[in-house]
């Protein structure tokens, strides 16, 4: 038994297949172009083939001076050689990485899966500042995730759940590469200094300028709206698929990113919403029984330190009922 859905079981198959293929040797140009084609396809593949590559290589299996990611496909592609259908010792590691890695996924759950992805992870209610070697600073949000993919091209961060704030070390002297950070289908790079992104799922998302400016696209183009947008200093939009790039014209950057400041403001926001920041940062899940008290209104500035002193708050205020279970809280 474990804790991946058939979907899920299926794509870590995959990636396992493809780990073991990768570090078996390099990929016809069909292979590469089926590799391409599967990353691709779903935004949960290159995640998955980097965590079943990383367990093949916990489990001591390849010892090689270069790592696995470099075969993978690329514009500019070594020789190409043929080479041999799968050995059956192929198939059979496939079958035990699946194994390990879905065994891993029971034993610690979804945190196991984004700490193989990730290259720094914060926890809930944790909010930490990571420096970069070249220069550039990155602060993360409660419970959110980067992985940093700088090459000889790009200064390239993916953030991966949560948000961050991104304070770029700028373009002078040897550093000429550009910093892009991407995210849920787009693409944010630097045209100044300090921008913050968030990632609300795998397709949407938004990007807040706090200095200079910065150049937002998509990576595929989207059923309506625009694929690009320059979004100057103060100013935000949200992207998706669905609707392209949509400014954001009331929305407060300062107050959106309050909590690099240790507080989270609320001016008239539905308690819903309210909410659903507290349990960002807040241990445990609060949980409203009924829809209709999601729609009221709430404004105040409440202290990380002292969310559970913050929800007393707005139960009293609100003239509401609350009852505290294990690891539960519901209002009524």
């Amino acid at each position: 038994m474990n804790s991946q859905g058939p979907q899920q079981h299926s794509i870590t198959e995959a990636a396992a297949d493809w780990a073991v293929r990768l570090h078996a040797g390099a990929l016809t140009d069909q292979e590469q172009a089926e590799l391409r084609q599967w990353i691709a396809c779903d935004s949960r593949h290159e995640g998955a083939l980097r965590y079943a590559e990383r367990t093949w290589a916990a489990l001591g299996e390849v010892h090689k001076d270069e790592p696995a990611h470099r075969q993978r496909p690329s514009s500019a592609m070594p020789p190409t050689r043929r080479t041999p259908r799968r050995r059956p010792w192929q198939r059979a590691a496939a079958v035990a990485l699946v194994v390990v890695v879905a065994g891993v996924g029971w034993v610690r759950g979804p945190d196991a899966w984004l700490r193989m992805q990730a290259d720094y992870v914060t926890q809930k209610g944790e909010v930490r500042t990571v420096h970069l070697a070249d220069g550039s600073t990155v602060e993360l949000d409660s419970a959110s995730a980067i992985r940093l993919d700088y090459d000889g091209v790009q200064r390239r961060i993916s953030l991966i759940q949560g948000s961050a704030i991104f304070d770029v070390a700028p373009m002078v002297g040897k550093e000429t590469r550009p910093f892009v950070v991407q995210s849920a289908g787009g693409q944010t790079q630097a045209l100044g200094t300090r921008f913050v992104v968030q990632r609300e799922d795998d397709r949407h998302g938004w990007v807040g300028v706090l200095q200079h400016s910065v150049e937002v696209s998509l990576h595929a183009t989207p059923k309506k709206g625009p694929s690009d947008h320059v979004l100057k200093q103060g100013q935000a939009a949200r992207f998706s698929p669905e609707q392209g790039i949509v400014p954001l014209d009331q929305f407060d950057v300062d107050r959106a990113t309050s909590w690099r400041r240790g507080v989270l403001i609320f001016d008239r926001q539905p308690l819903a919403k309210v909410i659903e920041q507290l349990n960002r940062y807040r241990p445990g899940q609060v949980v409203l029984t009924h829809s209709d008290l999601g729609e009221r209104e709430v404004s105040g500035v409440f202290r990380l330190d002292m969310l559970d002193t913050a929800l007393g708050t707005l139960t009293r205020e609100l003239q509401v009922q609350r009852l505290d279970l294990a690891g539960l809280s519901l209002i009524y």
